[in-house]
């Protein structure tokens, strides 16, 4: 199976512009593509999984990736999927993060010469003339065809500022200026940037004629991917020491049956006839498909040592064998102590499992609270310092959220 197919199958492709060319250029090897990510942290998270693996897949099918930084269009803010404006950042800020992204995104893309490429589009925004812009690139939007676009649409009811208006121009430049100096022939982007994508695609076409039209392709990803990527209490990060290890397992083993395969068929580099096989897996099978999920994106993103010990401790811990070295660990001193113990609620708050006391008094009566294996269903319970020190204890509320913690 050549590369697009694969890409049809594993259900990564919504809509595409051009199909006979972009299915000719990919399967040759002759696709230089961009995707943009904001430098809004510094860190990816998993919602930036698809691109990344998308990315990984296409180069090692010899096509060349060009990872677009938005330091410049963060100066601005993207009104893409939003109801609110995004703030601005400064130069130092938004640099720190393309280091980040770059040293994290160098598990998934080689960057060694001539294989892919990093750049940042405040190199060309940022120098632009005002007139030259209007004259240039403005003169080629309509701003009708631009209001029907849904993410602008999404921000008419709150005030849609001038300052985002002109998003959609800076990232259809942005191709422009790719396709220009790096013969950038395509680019890749997410359901909620396909107006913006067209844009450039369009943009170049009418500036450059019909030479320019076979090279100018768009692809979206499927919506799919973005879904993956939400959590219900904050991100899950690339960098370990925002989610370590331990955690990125658990957020994979613990997605739900209906997308356990969706998952490992998007993201994971398993081989097609070996998913297909899970297709009718049930029950506990699916646990072990969880299991699989878990262990391949852990290894992809931290390495084979660490997915290695994030099954380990996660087996131990859910297997009923308590302490795991691995798992997210928070260590009290003395001073929390009281009287030589400290109670319940306070370690529920120490810990992080809840945000105040009376939350922690909810947890328990309502009867989700464990500590060292056993359920606590006193609020008065306490935990002497003698049985938080050395390995500390495991308290967990609910099935899946747990912190083990430490007295040092």
């Amino acid at each position: 199976m050549k590369i697009y197919e694969e890409l049809q199958a594993r259900g990564l492709l919504a809509q595409v512009t051009d199909e006979a060319e972009i299915r000719n250029l990919i399967n040759e090897g002759k696709a230089t593509f961009y995707i943009g990510f904001d430098p809004t942290a510094d860190s990816l998270h998993v919602g930036h999984f698809m691109a990344l693996c998308l990315m990984k897949r296409l180069q090692e099918a010899g096509n060349k990736p060009i990872v677009l930084i938005g330091g410049g269009t963060a100066m601005i803010g993207d009104p893409s999927g939003r109801s609110d404006m995004r703030s601005m950042m400064t130069q130092e800020t938004i640099q720190h993060n393309c280091d980040c992204f770059k040293k994290q995104m160098s598990r998934f893309i080689d960057f060694s010469e001539g294989k892919a490429i990093m750049v940042n589009n405040a190199d060309w925004l940022m120098d632009l003339n005002y007139i030259d812009v209007l004259r240039e690139v403005g003169s080629h939007f309509s701003v009708n065809r631009m209001l029907t676009a849904e993410c602008y649409k999404q921000r008419m009811e709150k005030g849609l500022s001038f300052l985002e208006f002109n998003y959609m121009i800076m990232q259809s430049f942005d191709f422009y200026t790719l396709f220009q100096k790096y013969g950038c022939n395509m680019q890749f982007g997410g359901d909620d940037q396909w107006s913006n994508m067209l844009g450039g695609t369009e943009l170049i076409r009418r500036k450059l004629g019909k030479d320019a039209y076979a090279m100018t392709i768009t692809l979206l990803l499927n919506s799919e991917g973005k879904k993956m990527g939400k959590t219900q209490k904050g991100a899950v990060w690339l960098d370990p020491n925002k989610t370590s290890p331990f955690e990125f397992y658990q957020y994979w083993r613990n997605v739900a049956d209906a997308d356990v395969l969706k998952c490992i068929r998007m993201l994971t580099f398993l081989p097609l006839e070996e998913i297909d096989k899970m297709n009718d897996w049930e029950g506990s099978r699916l646990n072990e498909a969880k299991d699989i999920l878990a262990y391949e994106l852990t290894k992809l993103v931290h390495g084979e040592e660490e997915a290695e010990k994030a099954r380990t401790s996660s087996k131990q811990l859910f297997g009923g064998g308590g302490n795991a070295a691995d798992m997210p660990t928070v260590e009290i001193t003395e001073a929390d102590l009281t009287d030589g113990a400290i109670d319940i609620l306070s370690l529920l708050v120490k810990g992080g499992l809840t945000s105040s006391r009376s939350e922690a008094r909810r947890a328990v009566e309502q009867g989700g609270v464990t500590a060292a294996d056993e359920k606590v269903t006193d609020i008065k319970a306490s935990f002497t310092a003698d049985k938080l020190s050395g390995d500390g204890i495991v308290v967990r509320r609910g099935k899946k959220t747990y912190k083990k913690i430490v007295l040092k």
